[in-house]
């Protein structure tokens, strides 16, 4: 445990570790010290003085972002010269600011206005013309209004250190000194948004939010991102049920603040006008609108009728959805030609780390492990949140970083060994830094597709070979690609992997490819963009948000809600539960949970109350790993499932899992219903770039 030091904050007793600095210090004894440039986790800056306290001893105000707590030391952060100090800085600062708080979009959440209420002089020394330039457009989403700018560089070190980017710095000097981009007048970045949101004033906005609402004018829902697999948190801003900004400023879930450009923007397909709101219908060869009933009515006819059934789930609907499907098709359709497409070889994983504890990384682990060694993935576009972990690592512990990949990648510049390899030799990349990685203390090893089968085996050993402790994530690529798996969408295993009851059914690719399929339930997936049904007999039931290459060929398509419109749960890429909460509907749109129980219901079969709370109880009896605490993800937390420790004898071939090799701006299917991230498209246009 680091010592301790004792010292006095406005006469009160403080201890804190040394090292601490003041700032930090004032604020666990709960006394708030004003900062604008000061943020947690980045390098210090001591630019805007707003900080500055009285010390007893000292011969002038100290910055206290920059001062490391002292023993014996005396400050006091409310006194006379240090109010009076204070209210010269915002004089300075509100200079050549413009007074135009009732249309800035940081209004109701700006820490300068929040500054001048609480300190700010009643009339200014400073009379001169303000001198202004005009706002510029970086980016779609990103607008810089230069004469709100307090020069706190928050924005070019979140991008610089946070997100490893480098695309902001300062131009010019003196009163005419801004922020600029680093390729002149455009952004080329991940187009994240951080810069905004690190923005304590208005002066980079977003373009998606800009001049549409007020702060208090939103109801803000706190859900799961519907994108990739690193299960960021994402507060939604809802006006007359549209969502109209997406944010996480409370750092309430296991990103803190962090999204990336997928979070934070790309909620936008929810209200694409080509959403489905009605059922279709194929009548005279043709699609046609009609009325629920009549939908369910052929649905469940069908269903009945028997014949050979496969069922495609998705790696998006939600792990009661996911559980309720694979128990209504082992139970009412008696089958097991169950699947999902695969990204990530996790059932080999658990069967190669069976009887070993600690073993399994989580998202901590990213942060706080003393290495960490990226095999096979471009993590910081196809995982961008446990690439940014990474970063903060490095940056705040020193971490050892490690990569073996098929092209460049960001982290090479902080690693410390750094191998191109092909997709079928990464082993020997891996191999090439064994002394290296046995001269860390331990290792945390993150895995992409071109690791499955008997290579997973063949790392874990590597990985004992070390003589160190050792932890491993298998990546996947979508929100619920690790809870499809452990919900059963698998045609041998069942629920928390289990071996299915009677022979394994087809998987995927084999039920598109037979020619004998009866019926085929697809849900929220669009398996007809990478494969063609060879039987032209099969009925096809669709349940999607839009009319894809699936729906199309569809007998009946059922308009779906999207995450962001569903209660339930979600696992992310590590094993973590976290809950999914209703922001929004969307008229004609029902729930899978909600269009499985109707079918159900049509069918006389009997799946329990049809309610995702009631769900996920049973989920909890019956799941191995999932008996999780509820007060956890109720209240917004992300619960650590603990996943099976004993054999899984899987059939299903390896050559079966790809991954779909998605960037920071695309994301599967819903990619082309995004304006958003079809602007943004500028950079980097591909994995390893």
């Amino acid at each position: 445990m680091a010592n301790m030091v004792k010292l006095t904050i406005n006469d009160t007793a403080v201890e804190a570790p040394a090292g601490t600095l003041l700032i930090d210090a004032a604020k666990l004894a709960g006394i708030e010290i004003p900062a604008f440039c000061y943020y947690e986790g980045m390098s210090l800056q001591a630019a805007c003085r707003m900080c500055l306290v009285e010390i007893e001893k000292a011969p002038k105000l100290m910055a206290a972002c920059v001062v490391p707590v002292g023993e014996g030391m005396v400050v006091r952060t409310e006194s006379p010269a240090v109010v009076k100090a204070r209210k010269t800085t915002l004089e300075f600062l509100l200079t050549n600011h413009p007074l135009d708080c009732p249309v800035c979009d940081k209004g109701g959440e700006c820490e300068l206005q929040d500054m001048v209420f609480k300190y700010g002089a009643g009339e200014s020394r400073f009379t001169e013309v303000k001198q202004h330039v005009p706002e510029k457009q970086w980016s779609p989403v990103v607008f810089y209004d230069g004469p709100r700018c307090i020069l706190c560089y928050r924005c070019v070190r979140v991008c610089n250190e946070g997100m490893g980017v480098g695309a902001l710095g300062i131009v010019n000097r003196g009163v005419a000194a801004e922020i600029a981009p680093s390729h002149g007048d455009h952004l080329e970045c991940d187009e994240c948004g951080s810069c905004i949101d690190i923005c304590p004033v208005g002066a980079l906005t977003s373009g998606a939010y800009r001049y549409k609402t007020r702060p208090w004018e939103m109801e803000h829902v706190g859900t799961v991102c519907t994108h990739c697999s690193n299960g960021c948190k994402t507060t939604l801003g809802v006006r007359n049920n549209e969502i109209v900004r997406g944010n996480n400023r409370d750092r309430s879930g296991l990103n803190g603040e962090f999204l990336c450009v997928k979070g934070r923007y790309a909620f936008d397909f929810n209200h694409h006008p080509e959403r489905l709101q009605a059922p279709l219908m194929r009548i005279n060869g043709k699609l046609e609108e009609v009325s629920w009933a009549r939908a369910l009515q052929a649905v469940v006819e069908k269903f009945k009728a028997g014949g050979k059934a496969g069922v495609v789930g998705s790696t998006r609907i939600s792990n009661e959805e996911a559980f309720l499907l694979q128990k209504f098709a082992r139970t009412a359709l008696k089958t097991n030609n169950i699947d999902h497409h695969r990204s990530g070889d996790v059932v080999t994983l658990l069967d190669s780390l069976s009887g070993k504890t600690a073993t399994l990384g989580n998202v901590d682990d990213c942060y706080n492990s003393k290495a960490v060694l990226i095999v096979g993935a471009d993590i910081s576009q196809q995982q961008p949140f446990l690439a940014n972990q990474i970063r903060a690592n490095y940056r705040h512990h020193k971490a050892g970083i490690y990569v073996a990949t098929s092209g460049a990648v960001r982290e090479d510049k902080i690693a410390k060994g750094s191998v191109r390899t092909t997709d079928s030799e990464w082993l020997a990349g891996v191999e090439s830094m064994r002394e290296k990685l046995k001269g860390e203390s331990e290792l945390l090893v993150l895995f992409g597709d071109s690791v499955k089968g008997e290579g997973v085996r063949k790392l874990v050993a590597f990985g004992e070979s070390l003589g160190i402790p050792v932890k491993y994530i298998c990546l996947v690529d979508y929100a619920n690609s690790r809870g499809a798996m452990d919900m059963g969408l698998l045609p041998d295993l069942g629920p928390g992997y289990h071996p299915a009851e009677g022979a394994a059914g087809m998987t995927l690719p084999q039920m598109m490819a037979a020619t004998d399929l009866d019926l085929l339930w697809i849900v929220g997936a669009n398996p007809l963009a990478r494969h063609t049904l060879a039987s032209s007999n099969a009925f096809v039931v669709v349940q999607d948000l839009f009319l894809t290459e699936t729906a199309q060929r569809a007998d009946v398509v059922l308009p779906a809600a999207s995450a962001y419109e569903k209660n339930g749960t979600v696992t992310n890429v590590t094993g973590q539960v976290q809950r999914l909460k209703r922001g929004v509907e969307t008229v004609g749109a029902k729930t899978d949970l909600a269009i499985i129980g109707l079918i159900a219901r049509g069918m006389g079969v009997n799946l329990g109350k049809v309610d995702a709370d009631v769900v996920f109880a049973e989920i909890q009896k019956t799941v191995r790993g999932y008996n999780v605490p509820l007060p956890v993800i109720v209240t917004g937390g992300a619960a650590q499932t603990m996943p099976v420790n004993g054999r899984v004898a899987s059939t299903v071939l390896p050559e079966l899992i790809q991954s779909s090799r998605d960037t920071l701006f695309t994301t599967g299917t819903l990619t082309r219903y995004s304006k958003i991230l079809n602007e943004v498209m500028e950079a980097p246009g591909g994995l390893y770039r």
